[in-house]
């Protein structure tokens, strides 16, 4: 299995281009190739596939997202009760979801989108993101 980064994705027309890690020659990619919804696939994600020879060059398939963890928070590392923290815009917050969210691997696409329009909507009513 190889590993790269989606550098496009046109959702509309179901196609795009990822980048091998070790460089070389993009690799076409089409929807029907992605494991998870293909709203997922935004440019930068990183993403492992398997690669064929296809009739006009090389193409991906099987392709997924790769769980990126971060360094994790210590309780020292969060602010204290009195001082103010920052107020994500809808999109940072819909970003930081999405990638807890696929640390969740019985989790499908469309349960990824729905557990974020939720969310979202929840984070608007509590305040915590710009409306």
């Amino acid at each position: 299995m190889a590993a790269g980064s989606i550098v496009r994705f046109d959702e509309v027309r179901g196609y795009g281009f990822i980048t091998p890690e070790g460089g070389g020659e993009d690799v076409f990619v089409h929807a029907n190739d992605l494991v998870a919804d293909k709203a997922l696939y935004k440019v930068g994600a990183r993403v492992e596939f398997d690669i064929s020879e296809g009739d006009r060059g090389l193409k991906a398939s099987t392709v997924r997202l790769v769980r990126q963890s971060g360094p994790a928070s210590r309780r020292g590392d969060l602010p204290d009760a009195d001082e103010l923290c920052d107020v994500l815009s809808a999109g940072e917050f819909t970003q930081d979801i999405t990638e807890v969210l696929l640390r969740v691997p019985s989790l499908t696409g469309e349960q990824i989108l729905q557990l974020r329009r939720h969310l979202l909507e929840l984070a608007r009513d509590r305040g915590w993101v710009d409306s």
